[in-house]
Parts: structure tokens; sequence; C-alpha cells
């Protein structure tokens, strides 16, 4: 530590040293030699403020804390907060239930009668794939739905071979086969479309059904029997 001490003091010498002899153009001078000095002190501005911003730091903080604030990232001193998927509080009441998605948000909303007793963040279908708007209603429940369209092919090792396809479109590699995608939480609602638990971005991106993440499409699926009214909205 004493060692530390004396390579802070020198350095703090060697920082006011160049910070007097920069100061030192800034005394009184004629007019014509002010106006050269001023512009002298603007160019080396820089300077000035990055030797200040060393010596501060030199008095005030230990040279531990100089280490720990270097190898920190930004990312782990601003640490971006994770947004929530949604939440459920339908404690008492009673009411029918209903379903309204709104496209926009990136949102669905459960209601019992007129109050709202859940909300979640969802993925609905990309461009060429759009969810359509309208008035539906559950007419199909699968807990442990399998897709019958959507998944990968993959090979008889069960390595993937071709991913996120659609077997309608997407021919099979020889001696691959389908595996098809799970669809957990299945309420089917508009003939193919369903809402069901999966991969939920922050953005439109399934192949059309209405995605709900893990949690929050075990609360909708429980709470909404065959029968009930689903809304998507713009």
């Amino acid at each position: 530590m004493h060692t530390v001490n004396k390579v802070r003091a020198s350095l703090g010498l060697r920082i006011g040293l160049e910070l007097a002899r920069k100061m030192s153009m800034f005394t009184i001078a004629q007019p014509n030699r002010l106006r050269v000095n001023i512009r002298r002190l603007m160019k080396h501005r820089g300077l000035i403020q990055f030797a200040l911003a060393g010596t501060v730091a030199l008095l005030f903080c230990s040279c531990e804390d100089m280490e720990q604030q270097m190898q920190k990232p930004l990312a782990g001193i601003l640490p971006i907060p994770t947004p929530t998927p949604g939440w459920w509080e339908d404690s008492g009441g009673g009411g029918e239930p209903r379903i309204v998605v709104n496209l926009t948000e990136q949102k669905a909303f459960f209601y019992r009668g007129k109050r709202l007793v859940g909300e979640s963040t969802v993925s609905t279908g990309k461009k060429g794939f759009s969810t359509p708007p309208g008035h539906y209603s559950v007419v199909s429940k699968d807990k442990n739905h399998f897709s019958s369209e959507f998944g990968d092919y993959i090979d008889r090792d069960g390595n993937v071979v071709v991913s996120n396809i659609d077997v309608r479109k997407d021919r099979c590699p020889k001696g691959a086969h389908f595996d098809p995608a799970r669809m957990p939480y299945c309420m089917h609602f508009n003939g193919g479309y369903a809402m069901h638990q999966g991969y939920c971005p922050p953005f439109a991106a399934s192949h059309g059904c209405i995605r709900i993440p893990e949690g929050m499409a075990e609360k909708f699926y429980n709470n909404a029997p065959v029968g009930t009214p689903i809304t998507v909205r713009e």
C-alpha cells in the first residue's frame, strides 16, 4: 500500500504540473496575445477536463475501487429491466369470461364480465401469416396439443435437418421425418388458429396463432371453457 501511495502521489504531481503549464497560458497579456492563448486553451480543454477527472478519482477512490469500476461493463452498471409476461388477479367476484387480443399492443386481456382479471404479452402472426381480426369463440381445447402443420424435419437420430417448417409448403428431405411442434394449453378459436403456450418475443412472430408465455397460458386455459368469446382487434 505504501508503494501504491507513492505512485498515486507521483501521478498527482505530474497532473498538477501539466495543469500549471496549461493554465500559465491564461496569464494577463496583450489583447492579441490573450486571444491566441484562449484559442490554445480551448484546443486543450479536453486534456484539462481529463486531468481534473483523474485527480478527483485519485483523491477520492481507492485503487481497488478504481479497478472494479474499470472492469464493470456498462450493462452491468445500468442493467436493463426484463418485462414481466403478465399478471393475474381473480380473487372474488364472478361474471362470464371473455378474452380480448390487441394486435398492436401484442397483449391479451382476460375479463370476467366487465372486470379485468388478467393480462399477458402475446406474439401473434408475423407478416404474411397475420392473425385475422374478428369475433370468435373457443371451439376446442387440448392441454397437450401437437401441431399437424408446423414443426421440424429431423433425421432418424433425432437431429434437426430443417427447423420451423410448414408441411404444406416445405418438402421433407430424404431420410428425414416430421417432428410436430408442441402447443401446450391449446384453445382453437378459428379453424386452424389457436391460442397456445409458445415462444413470445416482443413482436409478431407466429404463423397466425396467438402465442402466450408459460405460466400465463395455463391461467387463460384453465379459466376459459369451450364457448368463451375471443375478440381479436387491431
